[in-house]
């Protein structure tokens, strides 16, 4: 399976997991100039952005890991634009979440990071 299949697969595996967990999935792959952003949806009241990293091993580090400051300064970005062209408001509480797999082991970190930014 080349990359991007593995990554479609992965994040179709982690949007099962979220919704078996109570997450109302909105939205896949959001686009934009700034980036993107693997999962939307809703979770006990926050508008959650979600960034899904697979690893098959530990060769090239920890799949957690991965998502470091310079790609959460992207996903707040695109979180940003996102709130802005839907219309959603500062008063709405907003998560960032990693969903971890490693090889078949899946870990989800609920508000892994702060939001980073400009803001709103």
């Amino acid at each position: 399976m080349n990359k991007r299949a593995e990554g479609t697969e992965r994040e179709r595996q982690a949007a099962r997991y979220l919704e078996d967990r109570g997450m109302r999935i909105t939205e896949k792959n959001f686009r934009c100039r700034q980036g993107e952003i693997d999962l939307i949806g809703w979770h006990q009241g926050y508008l959650v952005f979600v960034e899904v990293k697979y690893r098959s091993g530990s060769g090239k580090g920890y799949a957690a890991e991965a998502v470091d400051i310079r790609k959460q300064r992207r996903i707040c970005r695109v979180a940003d634009f996102y709130r802005c062209a839907r219309g959603i408001g500062g008063d709405v509480g907003v998560r960032y979440d990693v969903v971890a797999i490693q090889g078949e082991e899946i870990s989800w970190i609920p508000n892994a990071f702060s939001h980073i930014g400009a803001g709103f």
